[in-house]
């Protein structure tokens, strides 16, 4: 790894401006998820036992570069207490007058919480002014969001240039999981791609063809590849002005030595809607007034065969429409086979994405995955093979 951590720097008595992600879901004024806050509390606490002060920098909504007091983050700072067990400080700007002030005042065992780093323009346009009154608050820059990473904002990449910097627990966790799935995994690797539409994972299917041994294809995706197979999908949703597009991916695939894994049997209904009534039959046998929503048992089974016979596993997106029984079926069961492998310790399994998060919580599997990503964008864009400005400066 070409990047520090908190146990490279010397934190004694110095600032720790902590770049942290708590955009965190919150309703009627409190915060309904705390999964993300829960996930930097190791961070903050290490720098505390260090004797670093923490001094928290975050964004929260999309404020367009102006101050909107509906997206203060005044309103996560009660579940960052609840969370740290402590009272945590809160400055009304994260640069100027109101930063300084709040910051001059810490003394050990304190930590400080920034107002909304996106109040200010020069946060989304990196720019160089906006990072050095970031930097001027602090003596050490840790970085402890990646699923902001992919964004060369002023608190997740300009400040690194000046400061000494070094990733955050959470930051290192990340990184070291992904470096296990993709950068040196154990072969053979699997990896699971779903969602509603090719066009919108193109890059990642591109990057993954080439770098894993088994691709599972499942979602609405699967019905564009069938499609392209000649397949008469029906009604499910397909892409079917994507059919050249993946033809070349299977082409790639078989040069590369990926096998792909496209549903050879399926669950279709006439409604999508919980109980619909609904038939298995095999993948070319879909009616013309039905849809596709979930992947068979047989199918199912050649994932879960697959899987056993593999070391790595990568998981992004569901195999079918989990959000309804019984079109989760697919998505729960494969979810399942993985965790109990990786229980078993024979799987070192990643997954990352919304709706993967989501749909792995359902099954009940989440806990046992070796890692679960909340990083969304960054996560993807990782799969995507692409560079993180924010992951890059720490290994500059």
């Amino acid at each position: 790894m070409g990047w520090k951590t908190l146990d490279d720097m010397d934190l004694a008595g110095k600032h720790v401006l902590t770049r942290v992600d708590i955009n965190v879901p919150v309703e009627a004024g409190e915060v309904t998820d705390t999964t993300r806050i829960k996930r930097i509390v190791p961070t903050v606490k290490d720098i505390l036992s260090r004797g670093g002060m923490p001094v928290l920098m975050a964004h929260f909504g999309r404020p367009k570069g102006q101050p909107n007091p509906e997206m203060s983050l005044q309103v996560v700072r009660p579940a960052l207490e609840a969370a740290f067990g402590m009272p945590v400080e809160f400055a009304a700007d994260c640069i100027g007058a109101p930063a300084k002030t709040a910051v001059a005042a810490m003394t050990e065992g304190e930590v400080v919480l920034l107002e909304n780093t996106r109040f200010h323009a020069g946060e989304t346009a990196n720019d160089p002014q906006f990072a050095a009154a970031l930097a001027a608050l602090g003596e050490v820059y840790c970085s402890d969001a990646f699923s902001t990473s992919h964004r060369a904002h002023a608190s997740t990449e300009g400040i690194a240039r000046l400061l000494p910097s070094c990733a955050g627990r959470l930051m290192q966790a990340e990184l070291m999981a992904l470096e296990a799935a993709l950068g040196k995994p154990e072969r053979p690797v699997m990896a699971v791609v779903g969602g509603a539409k090719v066009s919108t994972k193109l890059e990642l299917l591109g990057n993954l063809v080439s770098r894993v041994d088994h691709l599972v294809i499942g979602g609405g995706m699967a019905n564009t590849f069938l499609a392209a197979q000649g397949i008469d999908v029906g009604k499910s949703l397909a892409e079917h002005e994507m059919a050249d597009t993946a033809q070349e991916i299977m082409t790639i695939a078989r040069e590369a030595g990926c096998n792909i894994i496209l549903p050879t049997d399926v669950v279709i209904a006439r409604e999508f809607a919980a109980g619909a009534a609904n038939e298995t039959l095999l993948s070319e046998a879909c009616p013309a007034d039905a849809m596709i929503l979930d992947v068979g048992p047989e199918t199912v089974a050649q994932i879960a065969d697959t899987m056993a016979n593999c070391r790595t596993l990568i998981w992004n997106g569901p195999l079918g429409a989990f959000e309804i029984a019984p079109f989760d079926a697919a998505t729960n069961a494969a979810a399942a086979r993985a965790a109990e492998l990786t229980r078993a310790g024979r799987l070192v399994s990643v997954a990352g994405g919304g709706d993967t998060v989501a749909a792995l919580n359902q099954a009940g599997a989440a806990e046992a995955f070796s890692y679960i990503s909340t990083a969304g964008g960054a996560f993807l864009e990782w799969m995507e093979g692409k560079t993180l400005p924010g992951v890059a400066i720490l290994e500059s």
